[in-house]
Protein backbone atom coordinates (compact mmCIF):
# COMPACT_ATOMS: atom_id res chain seq x y z
CA UNK A 1 0.00 0.00 0.00
CA UNK A 2 2.82 1.99 0.95
CA UNK A 3 4.96 1.78 -2.31
CA UNK A 4 1.84 1.89 -4.36
CA UNK A 5 1.34 5.37 -2.87
CA UNK A 6 4.51 6.24 -3.18
CA UNK A 7 4.68 5.02 -7.14
CA UNK A 8 1.45 7.09 -7.46
CA UNK A 9 3.17 10.47 -5.96
CA UNK A 10 6.11 10.27 -8.33
CA UNK A 11 3.94 9.89 -11.48
CA UNK A 12 1.81 12.91 -10.25
CA UNK A 13 5.02 14.65 -9.96
CA UNK A 14 6.08 13.51 -13.25
CA UNK A 15 2.81 14.31 -15.04
CA UNK A 16 2.96 17.69 -13.26
CA UNK A 17 6.63 18.21 -14.41
CA UNK A 18 5.83 17.53 -17.91
CA UNK A 19 2.44 19.83 -17.49
CA UNK A 20 4.29 22.86 -16.77
CA UNK A 21 7.80 22.53 -18.54
CA UNK A 22 7.01 23.22 -21.81
CA UNK A 23 5.86 26.46 -20.29
CA UNK A 24 9.30 27.17 -18.35
CA UNK A 25 10.96 26.86 -21.69
CA UNK A 26 8.34 28.42 -23.81
CA UNK A 27 8.85 31.83 -21.77
CA UNK A 28 12.73 31.67 -22.36
CA UNK A 29 12.74 31.54 -25.78
CA UNK A 30 9.87 33.69 -26.35
CA UNK A 31 11.93 36.26 -24.69
CA UNK A 32 14.95 35.34 -26.73
CA UNK A 33 12.57 35.18 -30.13
CA UNK A 34 11.46 38.66 -29.11
CA UNK A 35 14.87 40.08 -28.34
CA UNK A 36 16.07 39.00 -31.90
CA UNK A 37 13.28 40.10 -33.98
CA UNK A 38 12.97 43.80 -32.14
CA UNK A 39 16.87 44.43 -32.78
CA UNK A 40 16.08 43.71 -36.49
CA UNK A 41 13.76 45.80 -37.20
CA UNK A 42 15.83 48.28 -35.28
CA UNK A 43 18.81 48.73 -37.47
CA UNK A 44 18.09 51.30 -39.47
CA UNK A 45 17.30 53.68 -36.86
CA UNK A 46 19.97 52.62 -34.27
CA UNK A 47 22.52 52.94 -36.82
CA UNK A 48 21.73 56.73 -37.13
CA UNK A 49 21.70 57.05 -33.66
CA UNK A 50 25.30 55.49 -33.04
CA UNK A 51 26.68 57.30 -36.12
CA UNK A 52 27.12 54.45 -38.28
CA UNK A 53 26.06 52.78 -40.94
CA UNK A 54 23.11 50.21 -41.18
CA UNK A 55 25.34 47.33 -42.56
CA UNK A 56 28.45 47.95 -39.93
CA UNK A 57 25.31 46.69 -37.05
CA UNK A 58 25.62 43.50 -38.03
CA UNK A 59 27.97 43.39 -35.22
CA UNK A 60 25.40 43.57 -32.83
CA UNK A 61 23.30 40.50 -34.65
CA UNK A 62 26.93 38.52 -34.96
CA UNK A 63 28.18 39.05 -31.76
CA UNK A 64 25.66 38.15 -30.17
CA UNK A 65 25.52 34.86 -31.95
CA UNK A 66 28.82 34.01 -31.96
CA UNK A 67 29.13 34.21 -28.69
CA UNK A 68 26.21 31.89 -28.78
CA UNK A 69 28.10 29.52 -31.02
CA UNK A 70 31.46 29.54 -29.18
CA UNK A 71 29.21 28.91 -25.71
CA UNK A 72 27.06 26.31 -26.55
CA UNK A 73 29.44 23.48 -25.89
CA UNK A 74 29.77 23.92 -22.58
CA UNK A 75 25.73 23.57 -22.14
CA UNK A 76 25.84 19.45 -22.03
CA UNK A 77 28.67 19.46 -19.31
CA UNK A 78 27.25 21.93 -17.21
CA UNK A 79 23.94 20.45 -17.17
CA UNK A 80 25.14 17.11 -16.60
CA UNK A 81 27.51 18.57 -13.75
CA UNK A 82 25.25 21.15 -11.74
CA UNK A 83 21.70 20.25 -13.23
CA UNK A 84 19.57 21.57 -15.71
CA UNK A 85 17.63 23.68 -13.13
CA UNK A 86 20.21 25.98 -11.93
CA UNK A 87 21.98 26.36 -15.14
CA UNK A 88 18.91 27.13 -17.14
CA UNK A 89 18.02 29.76 -14.11
CA UNK A 90 21.73 31.19 -14.53
CA UNK A 91 21.15 31.81 -18.14
CA UNK A 92 17.75 33.25 -17.70
CA UNK A 93 19.20 35.73 -15.34
CA UNK A 94 22.23 36.37 -17.28
CA UNK A 95 20.38 36.99 -20.41
CA UNK A 96 17.98 39.13 -18.39
CA UNK A 97 21.22 41.69 -16.89
CA UNK A 98 22.36 41.59 -20.71
CA UNK A 99 19.66 43.33 -21.87
CA UNK A 100 19.52 45.90 -18.94
CA UNK A 101 22.82 46.54 -20.07
CA UNK A 102 22.14 47.10 -23.63
CA UNK A 103 19.30 49.32 -22.86
CA UNK A 104 21.87 51.39 -21.30
CA UNK A 105 24.40 51.41 -23.98
CA UNK A 106 25.43 54.59 -25.20
CA UNK A 107 27.79 53.67 -28.02
CA UNK A 108 28.34 50.94 -30.88
CA UNK A 109 31.54 49.13 -28.90
CA UNK A 110 29.34 49.12 -25.43
CA UNK A 111 25.73 47.64 -27.20
CA UNK A 112 28.31 44.84 -28.70
CA UNK A 113 29.66 44.12 -25.35
CA UNK A 114 26.41 43.74 -23.89
CA UNK A 115 25.67 41.73 -26.76
CA UNK A 116 27.72 39.24 -25.84
CA UNK A 117 26.39 38.72 -22.27
CA UNK A 118 22.88 38.57 -23.48
CA UNK A 119 24.60 35.96 -25.66
CA UNK A 120 26.69 34.16 -22.87
CA UNK A 121 22.42 33.60 -21.20
CA UNK A 122 21.32 32.51 -24.71
CA UNK A 123 23.93 30.27 -25.12
CA UNK A 124 22.71 27.96 -22.38
CA UNK A 125 18.82 28.84 -22.12
CA UNK A 126 17.55 26.89 -25.15
CA UNK A 127 19.76 23.90 -25.06
CA UNK A 128 19.18 22.97 -21.55
CA UNK A 129 15.50 23.70 -22.01
CA UNK A 130 16.01 20.98 -24.87
CA UNK A 131 17.85 18.85 -22.84
CA UNK A 132 15.10 18.90 -19.69
CA UNK A 133 12.41 18.40 -22.73
CA UNK A 134 14.44 14.95 -23.94
CA UNK A 135 14.98 13.94 -20.41
CA UNK A 136 10.81 14.19 -19.19
CA UNK A 137 8.79 13.38 -22.15
CA UNK A 138 9.72 9.38 -24.07
CA UNK A 139 10.12 9.41 -27.65
CA UNK A 140 7.08 9.49 -28.94
CA UNK A 141 6.20 12.54 -27.22
CA UNK A 142 8.58 14.88 -28.50
CA UNK A 143 7.64 16.02 -30.80
CA UNK A 144 4.31 17.04 -29.06
CA UNK A 145 6.23 18.89 -26.36
CA UNK A 146 8.36 20.29 -28.67
CA UNK A 147 5.84 22.18 -30.64
CA UNK A 148 4.14 22.81 -27.78
CA UNK A 149 7.20 24.96 -26.50
CA UNK A 150 7.81 26.37 -29.92
CA UNK A 151 3.83 27.79 -30.31
CA UNK A 152 4.01 30.33 -27.87
CA UNK A 153 7.75 31.02 -28.14
CA UNK A 154 7.00 32.15 -32.06
CA UNK A 155 4.85 34.79 -30.57
CA UNK A 156 8.34 36.62 -30.40
CA UNK A 157 8.82 37.18 -33.53
CA UNK A 158 4.91 38.17 -34.30
CA UNK A 159 5.23 40.79 -32.08
CA UNK A 160 8.74 41.95 -32.13
CA UNK A 161 8.79 43.64 -35.71
CA UNK A 162 5.70 45.58 -35.00
CA UNK A 163 6.27 45.89 -30.84
CA UNK A 164 10.34 47.12 -32.40
CA UNK A 165 8.62 49.59 -34.80
CA UNK A 166 6.60 51.15 -32.81
CA UNK A 167 9.31 51.19 -29.74
CA UNK A 168 11.76 53.38 -32.11
CA UNK A 169 8.82 55.33 -33.77
CA UNK A 170 7.44 56.27 -29.95
CA UNK A 171 10.82 56.30 -27.99
CA UNK A 172 14.42 55.52 -27.19
CA UNK A 173 15.70 52.55 -29.26
CA UNK A 174 16.90 50.74 -26.06
CA UNK A 175 13.65 50.35 -24.79
CA UNK A 176 13.96 47.10 -27.36
CA UNK A 177 16.09 45.86 -24.71
CA UNK A 178 14.52 46.91 -21.24
CA UNK A 179 11.19 45.15 -22.57
CA UNK A 180 12.86 42.04 -21.68
CA UNK A 181 13.17 42.52 -18.10
CA UNK A 182 10.11 41.73 -16.97
CA UNK A 183 9.96 38.28 -19.12
CA UNK A 184 13.29 37.79 -17.55
CA UNK A 185 11.81 37.93 -14.25
CA UNK A 186 8.79 36.41 -14.53
CA UNK A 187 10.90 33.17 -16.61
CA UNK A 188 13.09 33.32 -13.31
CA UNK A 189 10.00 32.23 -11.19
CA UNK A 190 8.82 29.87 -13.30
CA UNK A 191 12.19 28.18 -13.57
CA UNK A 192 12.40 27.83 -9.63
CA UNK A 193 8.79 26.70 -9.51
CA UNK A 194 8.75 24.29 -12.25
CA UNK A 195 12.14 23.23 -13.58
CA UNK A 196 13.39 19.74 -13.12
CA UNK A 197 16.73 19.36 -12.10
CA UNK A 198 18.35 16.38 -14.41
CA UNK A 199 21.99 15.83 -13.72
CA UNK A 200 24.19 13.29 -13.94
CA UNK A 201 25.82 11.57 -10.47
CA UNK A 202 29.54 11.04 -12.18
CA UNK A 203 29.89 13.82 -14.73
CA UNK A 204 33.04 14.02 -17.15
CA UNK A 205 35.60 16.34 -16.62
CA UNK A 206 35.57 18.89 -18.84
CA UNK A 207 37.60 18.84 -22.05
CA UNK A 208 39.45 22.14 -21.70
CA UNK A 209 41.61 21.83 -24.64
CA UNK A 210 39.21 20.91 -26.74
CA UNK A 211 36.87 24.17 -25.78
CA UNK A 212 39.85 26.34 -26.61
CA UNK A 213 40.72 25.15 -29.92
CA UNK A 214 37.14 24.42 -30.65
CA UNK A 215 35.77 28.01 -29.09
CA UNK A 216 39.17 30.15 -31.02
CA UNK A 217 38.16 28.42 -34.32
CA UNK A 218 34.44 29.37 -34.05
CA UNK A 219 35.57 32.92 -33.11
CA UNK A 220 37.76 33.38 -35.59
CA UNK A 221 36.09 32.37 -38.19
CA UNK A 222 33.06 34.25 -37.62
CA UNK A 223 35.00 37.49 -36.72
CA UNK A 224 36.99 36.69 -40.33
CA UNK A 225 33.62 36.43 -41.98
CA UNK A 226 32.66 40.09 -40.74
CA UNK A 227 36.12 42.16 -41.79
CA UNK A 228 36.32 40.96 -44.84
CA UNK A 229 32.73 42.28 -46.24
CA UNK A 230 33.42 45.69 -44.47
CA UNK A 231 37.04 46.84 -43.81
CA UNK A 232 40.00 46.98 -46.51
CA UNK A 233 42.66 44.26 -45.37
CA UNK A 234 44.89 43.05 -46.97
CA UNK A 235 43.33 39.87 -49.00
CA UNK A 236 46.24 37.41 -47.92
CA UNK A 237 46.10 38.24 -44.24
CA UNK A 238 42.25 37.41 -44.33
CA UNK A 239 42.94 34.37 -45.97
CA UNK A 240 45.78 33.40 -43.55
CA UNK A 241 43.22 33.66 -40.59
CA UNK A 242 40.66 32.05 -42.18
CA UNK A 243 42.83 29.19 -42.66
CA UNK A 244 43.80 29.20 -39.29
CA UNK A 245 40.29 29.35 -37.94
CA UNK A 246 39.50 26.67 -40.18
CA UNK A 247 43.11 24.36 -38.96
CA UNK A 248 42.05 25.02 -35.03
CA UNK A 249 38.64 23.22 -36.03
CA UNK A 250 39.81 20.76 -37.49
CA UNK A 251 42.84 20.00 -34.74
CA UNK A 252 39.47 19.85 -32.25
CA UNK A 253 37.99 17.15 -34.99
CA UNK A 254 41.12 15.29 -34.87
CA UNK A 255 41.37 15.17 -30.91
CA UNK A 256 37.68 14.60 -30.51
CA UNK A 257 38.62 10.75 -32.26
CA UNK A 258 40.93 10.48 -29.77
CA UNK A 259 40.14 11.89 -26.63
CA UNK A 260 37.71 9.26 -24.45
CA UNK A 261 35.46 12.17 -23.33
CA UNK A 262 35.50 14.80 -26.07
CA UNK A 263 33.60 18.25 -25.57
CA UNK A 264 31.51 17.37 -28.66
CA UNK A 265 31.69 13.50 -29.28
CA UNK A 266 31.72 13.10 -32.75
CA UNK A 267 31.36 9.71 -32.86
CA UNK A 268 27.45 10.94 -33.05
CA UNK A 269 27.72 11.51 -36.24
CA UNK A 270 27.17 7.95 -36.97
CA UNK A 271 24.14 8.32 -36.26
CA UNK A 272 22.70 8.69 -39.79
CA UNK A 273 19.59 10.56 -38.47
CA UNK A 274 21.15 12.79 -36.69
CA UNK A 275 23.80 13.59 -38.99
CA UNK A 276 21.33 14.34 -41.69
CA UNK A 277 19.96 17.02 -39.47
CA UNK A 278 22.95 18.88 -38.20
CA UNK A 279 24.95 19.27 -41.22
CA UNK A 280 21.69 19.99 -43.68
CA UNK A 281 19.87 21.97 -40.66
CA UNK A 282 23.32 23.90 -41.16
CA UNK A 283 23.26 24.18 -44.79
CA UNK A 284 19.51 25.28 -44.96
CA UNK A 285 20.03 28.23 -41.64
CA UNK A 286 22.69 29.43 -43.59
CA UNK A 287 20.41 30.31 -46.93
CA UNK A 288 17.52 32.01 -44.17
CA UNK A 289 19.17 33.32 -41.34
CA UNK A 290 20.36 36.42 -43.54
CA UNK A 291 16.53 37.11 -44.12
CA UNK A 292 15.67 39.03 -40.64
CA UNK A 293 18.61 40.84 -41.64
CA UNK A 294 18.26 41.76 -45.08
CA UNK A 295 14.42 42.51 -44.75
CA UNK A 296 14.14 45.46 -42.87
CA UNK A 297 16.84 47.19 -44.84
CA UNK A 298 14.89 46.33 -48.28
CA UNK A 299 11.34 47.59 -46.28
CA UNK A 300 12.82 50.30 -44.62
CA UNK A 301 15.86 51.98 -46.60
CA UNK A 302 14.70 50.60 -50.15
CA UNK A 303 10.76 51.00 -50.03
CA UNK A 304 10.27 53.51 -47.86
CA UNK A 305 8.01 52.25 -45.31
CA UNK A 306 8.97 53.46 -41.18
CA UNK A 307 9.91 50.73 -39.09
CA UNK A 308 6.67 49.93 -37.42
CA UNK A 309 5.44 49.55 -41.55
CA UNK A 310 7.97 47.32 -41.84
CA UNK A 311 7.30 45.50 -38.75
CA UNK A 312 3.54 44.71 -39.81
CA UNK A 313 5.00 43.21 -43.22
CA UNK A 314 7.05 40.95 -41.34
CA UNK A 315 4.50 39.88 -38.80
CA UNK A 316 2.54 37.38 -41.18
CA UNK A 317 5.77 35.32 -41.53
CA UNK A 318 5.13 34.03 -37.49
CA UNK A 319 1.81 34.42 -38.05
CA UNK A 320 1.66 31.83 -40.45
CA UNK A 321 4.60 29.72 -38.27
CA UNK A 322 2.15 29.25 -35.51
CA UNK A 323 -0.62 27.75 -38.00
CA UNK A 324 1.93 25.57 -39.48
CA UNK A 325 2.81 23.87 -36.72
CA UNK A 326 -0.19 23.02 -35.44
CA UNK A 327 -0.20 21.04 -38.30
CA UNK A 328 3.37 19.33 -39.10
CA UNK A 329 2.68 16.53 -36.81
CA UNK A 330 0.11 15.50 -38.71
CA UNK A 331 2.48 16.28 -42.03
CA UNK A 332 5.25 14.33 -41.09
CA UNK A 333 3.15 11.34 -39.76
CA UNK A 334 1.73 10.77 -43.18
CA UNK A 335 5.17 11.83 -45.46
CA UNK A 336 7.75 11.34 -43.14
CA UNK A 337 10.73 13.45 -42.68
CA UNK A 338 12.57 12.26 -46.17
CA UNK A 339 10.04 13.35 -48.37
CA UNK A 340 9.06 16.53 -46.36
CA UNK A 341 12.77 17.54 -45.77
CA UNK A 342 13.62 17.29 -49.88
CA UNK A 343 10.61 18.80 -51.07
CA UNK A 344 10.43 21.20 -48.51
CA UNK A 345 14.14 22.40 -48.31
CA UNK A 346 13.31 23.46 -51.97
CA UNK A 347 10.11 25.55 -51.51
CA UNK A 348 11.94 27.05 -49.03
CA UNK A 349 14.71 28.49 -51.33
CA UNK A 350 12.05 29.34 -54.45
CA UNK A 351 10.51 31.67 -51.51
CA UNK A 352 13.60 33.25 -50.56
CA UNK A 353 14.71 33.55 -54.23
CA UNK A 354 11.04 35.56 -54.50
CA UNK A 355 12.08 38.29 -52.43
CA UNK A 356 13.84 39.61 -55.36
CA UNK A 357 10.81 40.23 -57.23
CA UNK A 358 9.69 42.59 -54.48
CA UNK A 359 10.74 46.48 -54.28
CA UNK A 360 9.31 50.31 -54.68
CA UNK A 361 5.88 49.50 -56.85
CA UNK A 362 5.68 46.47 -55.14
CA UNK A 363 1.51 45.78 -54.12
CA UNK A 364 1.85 45.09 -50.71
CA UNK A 365 -0.73 42.20 -50.88
CA UNK A 366 1.75 40.02 -52.71
CA UNK A 367 4.43 41.12 -50.32
CA UNK A 368 2.32 39.72 -47.30
CA UNK A 369 1.56 36.55 -49.34
CA UNK A 370 5.21 35.69 -49.87
CA UNK A 371 5.66 36.62 -46.01
CA UNK A 372 2.87 33.74 -45.19
CA UNK A 373 4.95 30.97 -47.19
CA UNK A 374 7.71 31.68 -45.74
CA UNK A 375 6.51 31.24 -42.32
CA UNK A 376 4.16 28.08 -43.39
CA UNK A 377 7.69 26.00 -44.74
CA UNK A 378 9.65 27.45 -41.94
CA UNK A 379 8.08 26.04 -39.71
CA UNK A 380 7.34 23.18 -41.47
CA UNK A 381 11.50 23.13 -41.82
CA UNK A 382 12.26 23.62 -38.34
CA UNK A 383 10.47 20.68 -37.02
CA UNK A 384 11.40 18.29 -39.39
CA UNK A 385 15.10 19.00 -38.99
CA UNK A 386 14.82 19.78 -34.82
CA UNK A 387 12.57 16.44 -34.51
CA UNK A 388 14.97 14.08 -36.89
CA UNK A 389 17.97 14.73 -34.81
CA UNK A 390 16.78 12.62 -31.78
CA UNK A 391 15.18 9.86 -33.10
CA UNK A 392 17.43 7.72 -32.79
CA UNK A 393 19.77 9.43 -30.09
CA UNK A 394 19.80 7.31 -26.55
CA UNK A 395 18.86 8.99 -23.45
CA UNK A 396 22.31 9.00 -22.51
CA UNK A 397 23.33 10.71 -26.07
CA UNK A 398 20.56 13.72 -24.94
CA UNK A 399 22.71 16.64 -23.37
CA UNK A 400 25.46 15.49 -26.25
CA UNK A 401 22.46 15.40 -28.79
CA UNK A 402 21.41 18.20 -27.55
CA UNK A 403 24.71 20.39 -27.91
CA UNK A 404 25.73 19.20 -30.91
CA UNK A 405 22.91 20.25 -33.10
CA UNK A 406 22.40 23.82 -30.84
CA UNK A 407 26.23 24.50 -31.98
CA UNK A 408 25.48 23.97 -35.60
CA UNK A 409 22.06 25.91 -35.35
CA UNK A 410 23.99 29.03 -33.57
CA UNK A 411 26.58 28.96 -35.79
CA UNK A 412 24.76 28.68 -39.09
CA UNK A 413 22.78 31.69 -37.65
CA UNK A 414 25.95 33.45 -37.08
CA UNK A 415 27.43 32.52 -40.26
CA UNK A 416 24.23 33.16 -42.28
CA UNK A 417 24.14 36.77 -41.34
CA UNK A 418 27.71 37.25 -42.32
CA UNK A 419 27.11 35.73 -45.50
CA UNK A 420 24.07 37.79 -46.42
CA UNK A 421 26.05 41.30 -45.20
CA UNK A 422 29.46 40.10 -47.24
CA UNK A 423 27.29 39.39 -50.60
CA UNK A 424 24.99 42.37 -50.16
CA UNK A 425 28.10 44.55 -49.85
CA UNK A 426 29.56 42.47 -52.37
CA UNK A 427 27.01 43.42 -54.81
CA UNK A 428 26.57 47.20 -53.63
CA UNK A 429 30.82 47.43 -53.84
CA UNK A 430 31.95 50.96 -53.60
CA UNK A 431 28.50 53.18 -54.42
CA UNK A 432 25.85 55.21 -52.19
CA UNK A 433 24.94 52.63 -50.26
CA UNK A 434 22.01 54.81 -48.93
CA UNK A 435 20.71 55.10 -52.55
CA UNK A 436 17.74 53.10 -52.75
CA UNK A 437 18.22 52.79 -56.73
CA UNK A 438 21.27 50.85 -56.43
CA UNK A 439 20.61 49.57 -52.57
CA UNK A 440 17.50 47.39 -53.82
CA UNK A 441 19.19 45.96 -56.52
CA UNK A 442 22.22 44.65 -54.72
CA UNK A 443 19.50 43.14 -52.35
CA UNK A 444 17.62 41.66 -54.89
CA UNK A 445 20.52 39.58 -56.14
CA UNK A 446 21.89 38.58 -52.29
CA UNK A 447 18.20 36.79 -52.08
CA UNK A 448 18.98 34.97 -55.33
CA UNK A 449 22.28 33.48 -53.69
CA UNK A 450 20.48 32.52 -50.55
CA UNK A 451 17.56 31.02 -52.35
CA UNK A 452 19.97 29.44 -54.66
CA UNK A 453 22.19 28.00 -51.45
CA UNK A 454 18.98 26.84 -49.54
CA UNK A 455 17.94 24.97 -52.59
CA UNK A 456 21.12 23.27 -52.87
CA UNK A 457 21.24 22.03 -49.52
CA UNK A 458 18.25 20.04 -50.03
CA UNK A 459 20.36 17.04 -51.85
CA UNK A 460 21.70 16.52 -48.06
CA UNK A 461 18.32 14.62 -47.02
CA UNK A 462 17.98 12.49 -50.00
CA UNK A 463 20.55 10.39 -47.96
CA UNK A 464 17.86 9.66 -45.49
CA UNK A 465 15.93 6.13 -45.41
CA UNK A 466 11.78 6.83 -45.94
CA UNK A 467 11.67 4.89 -42.19
CA UNK A 468 13.66 7.46 -40.34
CA UNK A 469 12.09 9.39 -38.11
CA UNK A 470 9.08 7.08 -37.96
CA UNK A 471 9.32 6.44 -34.21
CA UNK A 472 8.92 10.31 -33.90
CA UNK A 473 6.29 11.01 -36.27
CA UNK A 474 4.31 7.80 -36.41
CA UNK A 475 4.99 7.76 -40.36
CA UNK A 476 3.98 4.17 -41.73
CA UNK A 477 2.15 3.02 -38.44
CA UNK A 478 -1.61 2.88 -37.76
CA UNK A 479 -1.45 4.73 -34.50
CA UNK A 480 1.18 6.77 -34.10
CA UNK A 481 3.45 5.18 -31.00
CA UNK A 482 2.69 5.89 -27.47
CA UNK A 483 -1.36 6.24 -28.44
Amino acid sequence: MVARTMGEAVETELEKTRRYLPWVVAVALFMQQLDGTIVNTAVPTMAVSLGVTPLSLKSVLTSYTIAIGVLIPLSGWLADRFGTKRVFGFAVAVFTLGSLACGLSRNLPMLVASRVLQGVGAAFMMPVGRIALLKTFPKSGILRAMNFVIIPALLGPLLGPLTGGLIVHWLPWRMIFLINLPIGLLGLWLVKQHMPDHRTTEADRLDTPGFLLFGSGVALLSWVLEIFGEHSMNTLWVASLAALSVALIGAYLWRAKRTPQPLLPVDLFKIRTFRVSVAGGFLTRLGISGMPFLLPLLYQLGMGFSPWQAGLLVMPQAGAAIGMKLLTERILGAFGHKQVLVGNTVLMGILIAAFSQVGPGTPVWAILLFSVCQGCVSALQFTAMNSLAYADTSDAEASDASTIASTAQQLSISFGIAFASLVTGAFLGSIDRSNPALLVPALHKAFMLLGAVSVASSVTFLTLMRSDGANVSGHGQTEPEGH
